[in-house]
């Protein structure tokens, strides 16, 4: 592979097992060679932070070289990323199967698991990554903990922030009174009949915690339109994909929610149905992330390719066997965030083309960066460069002028509004009142009720 060349970039996969992965000098000698590349070529000045912390530290050196950089001073770089895949996915020339071989966002991971063996994590980033445990917690006292942690309570936010590290103006997720598990054990969708798809498809929904604990608007939403669709659905949620894991470098403990994760939805694939996963995040690791740490398990292979995100299954519906007929208009445009851990699945613009959908739709895309990353952006340290990151984005949503506000990843369509809000200019608010997912507003054309 030949830089500029048109094939599409490889991925190998994570040698996380094996004993050079831990070496602290082989590492040494591949962040040098890697940030050696980044610093001659620059082109991802403007993705996220890390790079910008690297070229500092290189252009603060008496050589102006990789060379001159102190290994101590690498950590600032890792911090700093998101694992958002958009330096390997739309910008570096050298992803293999260019022979200098970069896949930067892995580099970052690896870092952390020899950090998080050397040293441990620490204990509070451990307890806010058992998104399971805290999500059945908080639903049995949702009000007391959206009292306790909406942004504008500056009593309990700044208590908050002492112990927990989270900044405390940070726009946090609030937490459903009910599970979606259980939500849709109460709910039922006549399936449509007359629909294209009927009697064609059946989809197991992967609910995710943000989608099973947090907003479980959104697989409500899935089900009402794929039931209008004529297709059934079950919604299951074996347990967390690993994501607040893998940020923290703990593969282990990913590989395992893998392994049981993947023997539970593959029961469901054994029957004949699509799995979809409800966010963007555990869609790319269902896909691509556990064929990479488990490359071997067939079971993990099987899920990586009957696996699809939401958007994505509505837009092949309408693709191969036709939507139902009913969709109406929205009142006011839309502005589209391509959430980075969408792009990163390669599968295209899928949240823009379901909206176009809709008829006479308005249909803006912004493909910059919100800031968030996850836990990542809401931390002390970090809030205020989520924010910067965030502005490019959030002036093209304010330039917008849209009604509407989407994201396929609902953390970063929060935080993207979070940011428009605070980059307004005074006395002009923007229009959107919430951000929602894309199924949302479909479901909402379709004038159903969710």
């Amino acid at each position: 592979m030949r830089e500029g060349s048109l094939e599409a970039p490889t991925r190998h996969p994570l040698a996380w097992t094996s004993d050079d992965f831990y070496d602290e000098a082989k590492l040494d000698e591949e962040m040098r060679r890697v940030f050696d590349i980044c610093h001659g070529c620059r082109r991802c000045f403007n993705l996220c932070d890390s790079f910008p912390r690297l070229f500092d530290l290189v252009d603060a050196t008496d050589v102006g070289e990789v060379e001159g950089v102190r290994s101590d001073d690498f950590g600032a770089v890792v911090e700093a990323c998101t694992l958002c895949d958009m330096c390997f996915m739309t910008k570096c020339p050298y992803v293999p199967p260019h022979a200098w071989n970069l896949d930067f966002p892995h580099l970052m991971l690896r870092y952390r698991a020899v950090e998080a063996k050397k040293h441990g994590i620490p204990f509070m980033q451990r307890q806010m990554a058992s998104t399971d445990r805290n999500g059945r917690l908080a639903n049995v006292a949702s009000g007391v903990v959206n009292w306790a942690t909406d942004e504008h309570n500056k009593s309990t936010r700044g208590l908050m922030e002492s112990v927990t590290g989270i900044h405390h103006g940070a726009n946090l997720p609030r937490y459903a009174d009910e599970t979606l598990i259980n939500r849709a054990r109460r709910e039922t969708h006549e399936i449509n009949s007359a629909a294209p798809a009927y009697g064609k498809r059946k989809a197991v929904l992967y609910a995710t915690c943000y989608g099973n604990f947090n907003n479980t608007e959104i697989g409500a939403a899935t089900r009402a339109v794929l039931a209008k669709n004529g297709i059934e659905t079950e919604v299951v949620h074996p347990a967390c994909c690993g994501m607040p894991k893998l940020e923290l470098g703990d593969i282990a403990s990913v590989a395992d929610a893998a392994r049981d994760v993947s023997a539970a939805l593959v029961a469901w694939i054994d029957k004949g149905y699509d799995v979809i996963a409800l966010t963007s995040s555990c869609a790319l690791m269902l896909k691509f992330e556990w064929p990479l740490i488990l490359p071997g398990d067939e079971t993990v292979k099987r899920l990586s390719r009957a696996t699809y995100d939401v958007t994505e299954y509505i837009v092949d519906i309408a693709k191969t066997e036709g939507l139902a007929p009913g969709l109406g208009t929205l009142d006011g445009g839309v502005s589209v965030h391509l959430a980075c851990h969408a792009r990163a699945q390669n599968m295209g613009a899928k949240a823009a083309d379901l909206l176009r959908l809709i008829p006479d739709a308005s249909v803006s895309v912004i493909e910059r960066c919100s800031g968030h990353g996850g836990v990542w952006g809401a931390r002390r340290e970090n809030f205020d460069i989520a924010v910067k990151v965030g502005k490019p984005a959030a002036r093209q949503a304010l330039r917008d002028g849209h009604a509407h506000v989407v994201s396929e990843c609902p953390l970063a369509a929060d935080h993207l509004l979070q940011v428009m809000q605070m980059t307004a200019p005074d006395g002009e608010p923007p229009k959107p009142a919430r951000a929602h997912h894309p199924i949302e507003l479909f479901a909402k054309a379709y004038g159903l009720a969710v």
